[in-house]
Parts: structure tokens; C-alpha cells; sequence
């Protein structure tokens, strides 16, 4: 999962992009990166760690120009190396630069494409390059020196027609001016906005949330649609097109589950209603499955992305809502890390439990969800070690069963707790007392909104093996199980990879 923002500025947009990711940082702690343009100069920055790492004063009045994307990452595909920090860049042709947030399902056979047929090379192993070089390629066919938006449009969808998965695009043509666009499933999200300035111009953002646009003074003008394309040209003047011939809405359902701010508004949903009304359905359930007679005396949410759904849930069961849990933040998202020893090691630095909390009660412990239930095992016996007579468990999200193909670099299926186990499995191996899961349905019903009648259905394949752009087997699951295993991501990270931005072909671009 990533996070990508692009700006069309009438003056210098450096600190605009740079408080924009910083907005976008929950999407990618792992790398970030910025280029701008000025008079046909490209001017880079890009590095592993987070945004206010990564960008230090001499950087910033390096990034010149009033055209710029930025990214922030988690990598999903290829390593976690500085060398595929985005955006990324080729020269060919007027110089294109590209932030991607998604996954390609079918990099492998593409990049093995341009290498035979279009003579492209590809310099590293993210899906990202093989994105931009597919855009690249079918930009220069049509041999022009000065694309017209229908050219452009021509060749998002011409990517449309060769890449499958899911993809959040922003590429910067130098010159130009900068393209957005989205998978015709609508997987990952997009949006865009404007302002207005005093002398009657406009200023252009797009976005992967709507935090990042309003948070800058823009005002969000709507989502991207699935396939569509939006380009502002170096004028200021915006086009838009739908580029893909099937177009339909299955927005990742794991975006408001998770991974969202919850203030952001996505594909017209709030995220904030969306979890509220998560809170609202599990806790029927519960009053289903366990009876008036609970049990509970206290409610206490796994911070940070499980309050609002906690703070309904106890709401409706009319029991105590208590914050349990103090949370340093400045610990990674731990079901990422690689190795149990290392994610039980951040579970108990991340959290700090408040023991007159817990001491004598009967707790419930809300998360947004259970991956590989690592976490929910040493916070459980931090509740009971800080003296909790009986710990419930409920997640918010269904029993996680499959491995995510789509951009969440989520664990491989056989370290996944919930993959071949039923939920009393799961309730004795995490250590609770009880334990209860959301319901699918009830999950989409809580996400849906009668006024944004074009989202109907989500992408769920992580909860019901359903991969929607019908490409995924049985050997691509196996593959991709033998780059994210434990086993593989530890033996990586002995691998001194050695790449020094210099071996990247740069030509053109200042490194700011």
C-alpha cells in the first residue's frame, strides 16, 4: 500500500507536496519520494524512511518548479531497497516520471514483453517501473513532440489494456503537464480538487485521500472513476476521459477496514460512517451470538484504527467504552514486519496498557482485524497480566483467509491464522476467552451508501478468495507466497543490494 499526490501549482509547490505526504504518511512509512519541474529541468529527491526523514531543508529548495508528484511506500513488490523509491523516471520519451500505488498481477509477463518486444530494459524488480515504461512506450508509438490530451488518453488506455491488478497512477510528462488515472476496477482510490486564487487561476491537486487535499486548502472536486483519466496540461487547463473499456466500481474493502484515514471520504464513503456502522453491526452480533447476557463490563480498542467501530459497538451494548491501550507512534504497522519475534517485540513497545483498565473486569478487545494473530496473542496476555479476570476478542473485519494480490503486502496464506482454521481454533490459539468476527455481508452493508448507488460491491478478496480481475491461480498464490513468507522477507534482509542511485538512469534530473 502506498500513497501518491500530484500538484499543478502557479508558484513553487515543494512545501505543498511535502505537507501532503506528511497527510499520507499512514499509507507508507517505508520510503518516500518527490520530483518537481521547472523550464523542462526535473529536480528529485527520494530516499528510504519517513517524509520528515527523507526531506531535510537543502532538499527542499533543491525541488524547484511548479509541477510535482510525490510518494510515500510500502513495498509490495520488489525489495525494500532506496533504489526503488519512487517516482520513477525514463527518459524516453520528453522525460516521464511515475508514482504508482497498487499492484500489477501480470508485471512478470509484461516486463518479459518489453524486454523481447519493445526493447525496454527494466532496472529494477518493482511493478512500478514496468508501469511507467508500458505508459512510456505507448506514448512514443505515436511519435509526436507535443502530445495532445487525446494522445495521452491514448495511451492510458493502451495500460489499461496490458496491466492488470490495481493502480493508482500519477506520472509527470516533462513539459507537459501530469496525468492521473486509475484501474478500470477501481481498486485503489484516487481523487482530485482545486482552488481558486485571487487573480482567478486554479491550482490542481489529485490525490490517493481526500485528507491530503483538504488538509492543503483545495477543495475535492470528486473521485477519479474506475478507468478514467484526469491531465492538466503546463496552461492549467484540465481533461478528463474514460480510458478503459469495461469500467466498473469494486473498491478495496480493506481501504475503509484499515488502511484510510479515518476523516478521509473515498469513492463518496466516509470512512468514519463506514466504521461507526462496522461498530454497530458487530455489536448486533454479538448481542446474536452471546446474548443480552454478555458478560462484558468494559469495551477497549487496539488503537489506533479500531476506536470509532469500538466506541459504537459499546454504544449499542450500552457498556462501559474505556481507552486501554497508550500507543507510542512511533512504531511501524506490525503486521508487515517481518519475522514473529520482531512483530511480538514492536506489539509490546507500540502499546502500553493502563492497568485500572482492566484489573478485575471483564474486557472486550476491539481490532480493526486479525492477519496472522501474532499481535492479538501478546496484547490478550497483556490484558490478562495487567490483571483482566476474562478477555473477549472482536474484530471488526472478517477471518482473513487469503493473501492480498492488489498492493497490501499482506503474509503469505499458510502464516495467516485464519486460513485453515475455524474461529474456536483461533480463539484458543490467540488465548482469549471468546471470540467473534464480523460477517461479510453485514461488513459490505455497513460500507454501503444509498447515495453513492455506483459503489455496490467491494473488493473482498481477502476475505473470500474472490480476486476480481480473474487472472489469479493456484501458481501465481504459490509464487507470491515464496517472496512474502517469513522465511523469504528474512533472508532478504541479509541481501546487501548495493545499488547506488548513480547505476539508475537519471538523465536529466537534478538529485536534489
Amino acid at each position: 500500500m502506498c500513497g501518491v499526490v500530484g500538484i499543478a501549482g502557479k508558484s513553487p509547490v515543494n512545501q505543498l507536496l511535502f505537507d501532503a505526504l506528511t497527510m499520507l504518511q499512514h499509507r507508507g512509512q517505508d520510503a518516500a519520494g518527490i520530483v518537481t519541474c521547472k523550464e523542462g529541468r526535473l529536480f528529485l529527491r527520494k530516499d528510504n524512511g519517513l517524509v520528515r526523514d527523507v526531506f531535510h531543508t537543502r532538499h527542499m529548495r533543491a525541488l524547484q518548479g511548479n509541477y510535482g508528484i510525490g510518494h510515500v511506500r510500502y513495498p509490495t513488490a520488489g525489495s525494500s531497497s532506496s533504489a526503488e523509491a519512487q517516482p520513477f523516471y525514463v527518459n524516453s520519451p520528453y522525460g516521464i516520471t511515475l508514482a504508482h500505488n497498487g499492484n500489477l498481477t501480470n508485471a512478470d509477463d509484461i516486463r518479459q514483453d518489453l524486454f523481447e518486444t519493445d526493447l525496454r530494459h527494466m532496472n529494477t524488480d518493482s511493478d512500478s517501473e514496468v508501469l511507467l515504461n508500458v505508459f512510456a512506450h505507448e506514448l512514443q508509438k505515436l511519435r509526436t513532440l507535443h502530445p495532445t490530451p487525446e494522445d495521452i488518453f491514448y495511451a492510458v488506455h493502451r495500460v489499461h489494456q496490458r496491466c492488470k491488478g490495481a493502480y493508482g497512477v500519477l506520472a509527470m510528462i516533462t513539459g507537459q503537464g501530469i496525468v492521473g488515472f486509475r484501474d478500470p476496477n477501481g481498486i485503489r482510490p484516487l481523487i482530485y480538487g482545486s482552488r481558486e486564487l485571487d487573480n482567478g487561476q486554479k491550482e490542481y491537486i489529485i490525490a490517493s485521500e481526500s485528507v491530503a487535499i483538504t488538509a492543503l486548502g483545495f477543495k475535492v472536486e470528486r473521485d477519479i472513476e474506475p478507468g478514467e483519466a484526469i491531465y492538466i496540461d503546463e496552461s492549467g487547463n484540465l481533461f478528463s476521459k474514460q480510458c478503459a473499456t469495461n469500467p466498473q466500481y469494486f473498491p478495496c474493502i480493506f481501504e475503509y477496514v484499515y488502511f484510510a484515514r479515518p476523516d478521509a471520504i473515498i469513492d463518496g464513503i466516509s470512512v468514519y460512517k463506514a466504521r461507526l456502522k462496522m461498530g454497530e453491526k458487530l455489536a448486533h452480533r454479538i448481542l446474536k451470538e452471546w446474548g443480552e447476557s454478555h458478560d462484558i463490563d468494559v469495551v477497549i480498542p487496539i488503537p489506533d484504527t479500531s476506536r470509532t467501530s469500538a466506541l459504537e459497538l459499546a454504544n449499542v451494548l450500552g457498556v462501559k467504552f474505556r481507552e486501554g491501550f497508550m500507543k507510542n507512534r512511533y512504531i511501524g504497522r506490525t503486521f508487515i514486519m517481518p519475522g514473529q519475534q520482531q512483530r511480538e517485540k514492536s506489539v509490546r513497545q507500540k502499546l502500553n496498557p493502563v492497568e485500572l483498565e482492566f484489573k478485575g473486569k471483564n474486557v472486550l478487545l476491539v481490532d480493526d482485524s486479525i492477519v496472522r494473530g501474532t499481535t492479538c496473542n501478546e496484547i490478550i496476555q497483556m490484558a490478562r497480566d495487567s490483571g483482566a479476570k476474562k478477555v473477549f476478542f472482536a474484530s471488526a473485519a472478517p477471518m482473513v483467509k487469503y493473501p492480498n494480490v492488489y498492493g497490501i503486502d499482506m503474509p503469505a496464506k499458510t502464516e495467516l491464522i485464519a486460513s485453515d482454521r475455524n474461529v474456536e481454533e483461533i480463539r484458543a490459539l490467540i488465548g482469549a476467552d471468546r471470540l467473534i468476527f464480523q460477517d461479510l455481508e453485514e461488513l459490505k452493508d455497513a460500507i454501503r451508501v444509498t447515495k453513492v448507488p455506483q459503489v455496490t460491491d467491494f473488493d473482498c478478496s481477502v476475505f473470500d478468495g474472490q480476486y476480481i480481475t480473474g487472472d489469479i491461480d493456484t501458481a501465481y498464490l504459490n509464487n507470491l507466497e515464496q517472496s512474502r513468507s517469513d522465511k523469504a522477507k528474512k533472508k532478504d534482509s541479509y541481501i546487501d543490494v548495493n545499488i547506488d542511485a548513480a547505476s539508475v538512469d537519471l538523465t536529466g534530473i537534478t538529485e536534489a
